[in-house]
């Protein structure tokens, strides 16, 4: 017999970070009020730190997947791997140019695009696709803000702004700044 029903627990399973972040910055809150040389200091840097982490949290929220897409997103060793139904593939992080966000026929696909020119799509609402939002994170140069701007319901400033929404949008989140590709 469960105590918890289903979907509450899968919601609290889904906010753990934001509750951990929480539950530190409370203990800052508690430490602070004790007082004292001591206290006081350790509780600021708690609550500082719970509110760091909070805002990593939410942001590695945008990323948990909300829906069914099929395959599966695997990050390991600086590498990104998609294993889908149809298609997939692997990207390598220091080979990685160019990140775009595309919605392509109302599905939202993520675009990594390596120096040769070879591209992986990755279903936004596949499983494991919380994993990415640290892999592009450690990307040079990365905004993380613009990062889960990007994922945001209204799509790019102006999309939202016709009667009918676009069918194909193409945001660029990130491009690799310093290298040049020949073609010759």
């Amino acid at each position: 017999m469960d105590l918890i029903r289903a979907d509450v627990s899968h919601s609290l399973h889904r906010l753990r970070e934001v509750i951990g972040a929480v539950a530190v910055g409370l203990f800052g809150g508690w430490l602070v009020w004790l007082g004292g040389y001591v206290f006081v200091p350790l509780g600021i840097v708690a609550i500082a730190l719970g509110l760091g982490l909070g805002v990593i949290a939410l942001r590695r929220l945008r990323f948990a997947p909300s829906g069914d897409a099929p395959g599966v997103v695997e990050v390991d060793e600086g590498q990104i791997a998609y294993l889908g139904p149809q298609i997939g593939g692997a990207v390598s992080l220091p080979d990685l140019v160019d990140l775009r966000l595309l919605t392509l026929r109302g599905r939202r696909v993520w675009r990594l695009k390596q120096a040769d020119g070879q591209a992986l799509l990755i279903p936004v609402e596949a499983a494991g696709a919380e994993r990415l939002y640290d892999a592009f994170a450690s990307l040079p140069g990365m905004d993380t803000a613009a990062l889960v701007a990007a994922l945001n319901p209204q799509g790019p400033p102006g999309a939202g702004r016709s009667l009918t929404p676009p069918t194909e949008v193409m945001i660029t989140v990130w491009q690799r700044k310093g290298r040049a590709v020949l073609r010759g």
